[in-house]
């Protein structure tokens, strides 16, 4: 009976922070095999669309001359929407149309996932798709390889990265993590929209290359405690919403048909209308934040990405940079312990410190209360926005009405639906919840 294969590093999951970790170890000369339970790189990847690439421009400067993106994001809009209407911000800069771009592009996960594979692979590392993990392999409580399916085959390694996903089960395997909770995991649906390259230019106001990113809060996702979004691909628009499972559960959503409800509000229709559906995925997020992260490591294991819950639900909705980071933090962490020949809890321990000193982690304890302010004031993002828009649809009625009594009406109307002592409390407990 042969032994089983044996590698410095097994990275789980081919996404952007197993991917970056790959390259990082392989860049290093570590042998790492990263194993894809996809068909190939981003065939089951989902994300809303946006990637944002400091790290990867770092990993690979100017990726972008060849890299299979969509467009740089030059115009970022924000919007609160109620049953009918919108109440928005838009700000665009000729700047972001500059090298590099603002590190903001808009993606198609098959594609690109694919490519980044391709540049792990080209420096070393091995790819391995259609490959499930179906058990780690511990001796003494360390773990030393994984059990994979089909086949049932034993993989040996000094060091997993789990790069996973929201739903980890090596995470949970190895007791880093609880049981999922609702109200710290969003669900999201997604749609991607074909449209003809000119028809998304003109309908966004697009020039050439430039793409538009919009998030959407309110009636996006029927008052509840998330967003909607729509990004533009070159030939294509990204169109989707994600809401706690706390609320889709609370509430009895279906998000599907939270989704149709999106698509077909009067503000966002025209955007897409006579476009083909070209793909439909749904995938989960964790939401939990600096507060519910689980415990980072073990002996011979680092959690990076969302398995290791980083993602930062402020209105940055930052993920793809993050998972990035801590893929390449965990390569680090790894080449360092393979130098001591020490692959130990204690010896991987650093990560937490590595992650704690960049942005990654210093981006999530400033936001660390955002989730739960919402999901304990469930009326700012539900009834706000029906009202404002309200109040500036009277305001901007036109009417014979003196403008003196349409203000004076209008007064009326927020001191009954808001007051201005309600509304001074809520401004002052969202900014001490973004602090």
């Amino acid at each position: 009976m042969s032994e089983p294969e044996k590698f410095d590093c097994i990275v789980v999951g081919a996404g952007p922070a197993g991917l970056s970790a790959a390259l990082t170890l392989a860049k290093a000369g570590v042998e790492a095999a990263v194993l894809e339970r996809g068909e190939y790189p981003g065939s089951k990847n989902v994300m809303g669309g946006i990637l944002f690439t400091t790290i990867l421009d770092k990993l690979l400067p100017e990726f972008w001359k060849e890299a299979p993106v969509e467009r740089h994001v030059s115009q970022r809009r924000f919007s609160l929407l109620s049953r009918d209407g919108e109440l928005g911000f838009s700000f665009r800069t000729g700047a972001f149309n500059e090298p590099p771009f603002n590190h903001t592009w808009t993606v198609l996960r098959a594609k690109f996932d694919r490519w980044y594979a391709e540049q792990a692979e080209a420096a070393g590392a091995m790819i391995i798709p259609g490959m499930m993990v179906s058990q780690v392999l511990t001796e003494g409580g360390k773990v030393v390889g994984v059990k994979t399916e089909p086949g049932g085959d034993e993989l040996r390694c000094d060091v997993i990265i789990s790069a996973e996903g929201a739903n980890s089960f090596i995470a949970e395997q190895m007791g880093l993590r609880s049981a999922l909770d609702p109200s710290h995991m969003a669900v999201a649906v997604k749609e991607v929209i074909g449209l003809p390259r000119s028809i998304i230019e003109d309908r966004f106001l697009l020039n050439g290359d430039e793409g538009s990113a919009w998030e959407i809060f309110g009636q996006a996702v029927q008052g509840t405690f998330g967003s909607g979004f729509v990004y533009t691909n070159k030939e294509s628009v990204s169109i989707g919403v994600g809401s706690t499972v706390h609320d889709m559960k609370r509430y009895k959503l279906n998000p599907n048909d939270v989704l149709e409800q999106f698509k077909h509000h009067p503000a966002v229709w025209p955007l897409i209308r006579r476009g083909e559906t070209l793909e439909y995925s749904a995938h989960m997020i964790p939401e939990g934040g600096f507060q519910h992260l689980p415990r980072l490591v073990a002996d011979g294991l680092l959690l990076t990405g969302d398995a290791a819950g980083l993602v930062n639900a402020s209105i940055y909705h930052e993920g793809s940079n993050l998972a990035m980071a801590s893929g390449v933090l965990a390569a680090e962490t790894v080449i360092e312990a393979k130098k001591r020949g020490d692959f130990s809890a204690a010896s991987l321990s650093s990560y937490r410190h590595k992650l704690e000193n960049s942005f990654v982690l210093k981006d999530l304890k400033k936001f660390q209360r955002v989730s739960a302010f919402f999901n304990d004031n469930p009326h700012i993002l539900r009834d706000y926005p029906n009202i404002f828009v309200e109040l500036l649809s009277d305001y901007f009625t036109v009417s014979e009405s003196p403008k003196s009594e349409v203000e004076k009406s209008l007064i009326s109307k927020f001191r009954r639906e808001i007051g201005v002592l309600n509304l001074a409390k809520d401004a002052i407990k969202i900014g001490r919840a973004m602090r």
